[in-house]
């Protein structure tokens, strides 16, 4: 079987996971630098949702380094497909979390500087900056996974 470059154990798939948690981690960082995030639903569910990104990608970063480096691929279906399925409802969450957050710092911004200073709106538009490309890594993974489902 050929090795499908952003499937599961490659080195490809090492770095989209970890962008994926680096992404994470800085749009989680990001927003939780402010204690007024919580004033908004949009921001808690950004905060949860990549509450639980960064911990799937980190886990799956260290199954992608030991792959790599020990050179021992593991392509069972049933991983590839609680790999995808984890992939898929992550990566859906993550791209509601980021349009929520984005959608909601441009109506505080527009709404006047009383809501949202210019610092304030700008960290919250980084966190959503950073949650979309994180989303964006996680959706490629999981449709390489997806394309190596079949040959299994």
């Amino acid at each position: 079987m050929d090795e499908l470059p952003g499937s599961l154990g490659t080195s490809a798939s090492l770095a989209l996971r970890f962008g994926q948690t680096l992404f994470s981690t800085a749009s989680l960082l990001f927003m939780c630098l402010d204690v007024e995030f919580y004033s908004y639903t949009a921001f808690c569910y950004l905060v949860t949702v990549m509450g639980l990104v960064v911990p799937w990608g980190m886990t799956l970063v260290i199954v992608d380094a030991y792959s790599v480096f020990v050179r021992c691929l593991p392509r069972q279906p049933r991983i590839i497909i609680i790999l995808i399925v984890g992939d898929l409802a992550l990566s859906y969450l993550s791209l509601a979390a980021a349009c929520s957050t984005a959608s909601t710092t441009m109506l505080l911004h527009d709404a006047g500087r009383s809501l949202c200073p210019a610092k304030l709106c700008t960290r919250y538009q980084l966190s959503a900056a950073m949650a979309f490309l994180s989303w964006f890594l996680s959706m490629g993974s999981c449709l390489f996974n997806l394309w190596l489902l079949p040959s299994l």
